[in-house]
């Protein structure tokens, strides 16, 4: 039997395209480089770059960022303030009687808080920017992980095109370090996007998981798309890395629950209970229209906004469906999800829309990154046509114009709106009105920075009424078991409590004041009973352009915006 010789094939060493057992990611990388011909070698960024990057803009949030809610004040800022100093406004939520907000959040933020306390004394302000610089880091540290995650993927230029629009656009500047349980599940949502598109789904289910328990339960449903996608590689140890997570942040949920409410809950399901089961009731706080988030998106990030909601049309065109799919698509998800659901619910706020802030500069990076292939041939990878060229240099023209709009509107808003802050800050330096003073807060309550701002000479703040018949938060009381405490008071209607306003406003020292250009008089308008001992200028919204209170327009916006006084005042002793 003759047998033949069978010769193995010759292998070009010069072959463009590698074969199935060759390919790796570095080569899929440097292909879709070469196709795309924009020049982009593939090399993605390091860690330094987007950490100093984010670090700075982080740092500067930290301290020039204003205070946008006054459930950040009351549901977070104030119980950490009662565990640091026992002193403290408690909100009806924190009734023992609900129970529907947890203190493990606040316990991990009272990480830095006491530590701060300690080293800072009687400076308190110092222990809020303290916790604030903390927010910052972790929002660097997630950041800087998608970044980097981006950039390994799909190459330098949408990666840095993506840290530009993390650090500089309002929306990312002031959530990154705010005192709310949405942060924490951006953070989480910036971390976990970054753990899926650098092939760690273990990771990327246990971040979710830790995102959605111990920052905002609801957020579950914007981490849908990268848990279920991680799931499907190796199912049994992402599934059994999630639920590890799970159990334990559970476990402890439920151990703080007890330690501080004394008895066995869970604030997790007390809160879903409340708001899915229990009809919540959210409405009684307010309802805004359809169009809401898209004029609050637009606001906080102008055409960033705009084309973050196109860029699927962009996908369903085929344009950038190659570059993208599956991978980016499935992490941006989240946006259009997450938007579509909220602007179904009556009660909206801007802070729901937290967690899926990042995932909007991604998706708008993309899209800028995409531009050029508006105009290439499909059929043609290497089309230098005069359009492709021209689209090229379009792209840092598109980005620079948002983030020159990104900084008019956090220069506006900073500006306009942070005198709150910083008259509390001036009653530091009144010490001599004396031991034990009252300082007394009519309409701008939902303003109050925090105790962190209220020196020790002041030995009560207490709300007076100017027409809010709505509830307001009371001092713990530490008489009836301070945390522990199911104060008869509260209630989960909204109805305000006779208790809650002073009656005897003799009992005033201080007084914070709103001064408006309106028809009515204010308190604090009687020199005979009071003096101005601080005054700093706050942007009127009502008497004000929309456009020119919006965003900062060089030359125009002291000109064409009408300011009030935020006064701090002080009672003139009647021996004088």
């Amino acid at each position: 039997m003759s047998q033949s010789t069978r010769h193995r094939r010759p292998t070009s060493a010069s072959s463009d395209t590698p074969s199935p057992s060759q390919y790796s990611k570095l080569d899929k990388r440097r292909t879709s480089s070469s196709s795309s011909g924009d020049g982009d070698d593939g090399i993605g960024l390091g860690w330094a770059v987007p950490l100093m990057a984010l670090g700075l803009l982080r740092y500067m949030s930290a301290t020039t960022n204003i205070i946008h809610d006054c459930d950040e004040v009351f549901n977070y800022w104030e119980p950490l303030h009662y565990l640091i100093y026992k002193s403290g406004f408690q909100t009806w939520e924190y009734s023992a009687q609900f129970a529907l907000r947890s203190y493990l959040n606040v316990l991990l933020h009272g990480l830095v808080g006491w530590p701060a306390s300690w080293w800072f004394g009687v400076e308190k302000v110092q222990v809020f920017y303290a916790v604030r610089f903390f927010l910052g880091v972790l929002s660097v540290i997630a950041d800087a992980a998608l970044v980097v995650a981006l950039s390994r993927k799909y190459g330098k230029r949408l990666a840095s095109y993506a840290l530009a629009l993390l650090c500089l656009t309002s929306g990312c500047f002031f959530a990154s370090t705010s005192f709310l349980p949405s942060s924490f599940a951006m953070y989480a949502m910036s971390l976990s996007s970054a753990f899926y598109l650098l092939e760690k789904p273990r990771m990327a289910v246990a971040t979710a998981a830790t995102g959605v328990i111990l920052g905002w339960p609801f957020s579950i449903l914007a981490f849908l798309p990268v848990t279920l996608l991680s799931l499907r590689s190796n199912f049994k140890k992402t599934f059994l890395s999630g639920a590890i997570a799970s159990v334990i942040l559970l476990a402890l949920s439920v151990l703080t629950d007890y330690y501080y409410y004394k008895k066995w809950t869970s604030s997790l399901l007390n809160l879903l209970f409340y708001n899915v089961l229990g009809g919540g009731e959210s409405h009684l706080y307010g309802t805004e229209g359809p169009m809401y988030y898209l004029q609050n998106g637009f606001n906080n990030f102008n055409i960033c906004f705009v084309l973050a909601l196109v860029f699927p049309i962009m996908l369903l065109l085929r344009i950038a469906r190659k570059k993208y799919v599956p991978d980016l698509v499935v992490v941006l998800l989240p946006i259009y999800i997450w938007l579509g659901f909220m602007t179904l619910q009556p009660h909206k706020e801007e802070r729901f829309l937290y967690p899926i802030y990042p995932l909007v500069c991604v998706a708008a990076a993309a899209f800028i990154d995409s531009v050029p292939d508006i105009f290439r041939d499909v059929y043609r990878s290497h089309d230098d046509s005069i359009l492709v060229k021209l689209s090229k240099y379009t792209r840092p023209v598109i980005l620079g114009v948002m983030l020159c709009v990104s900084h008019a509107r956090t220069f506006s808003l900073i500006h306009g709106y942070s005198a709150p802050l910083e008259i509390y800050k001036h009653l530091d330096y009144h010490e001599d009105s004396g031991m034990g003073s009252t300082l007394c807060v009519g309409g701008e309550w939902h303003r109050f920075p925090s105790s962190f701002f209220i020196p020790d000479y002041v030995a009560h703040v207490r709300w007076i009424d100017d027409g809010f018949r709505g509830l307001l938060p009371f001092p713990f009381n530490s008489t009836l078991g301070g945390t522990s405490a199911a104060p008869t008071y509260f209630n989960n209607k909204n109805v305000a409590s006779p208790e809650q306003y002073l009656q005897d406003l003799e009992q005033c020292t201080l007084l914070v004041e709103l001064h408006l250009q309106r028809s009515h008089s204010y308190r604090g308008s009687d020199l005979s009973t009071w003096e101005v001992v601080a005054a700093l200028p706050y942007l009127d919204r009502e008497l004000s352009p929309t456009i020119h209170r919006s965003f900062f327009v060089p030359y125009q916006w002291m000109q064409k915006n009408v300011f009030g006084l935020y006064k701090l005042l002080r009672r003139i002793p009647k021996n004088e």
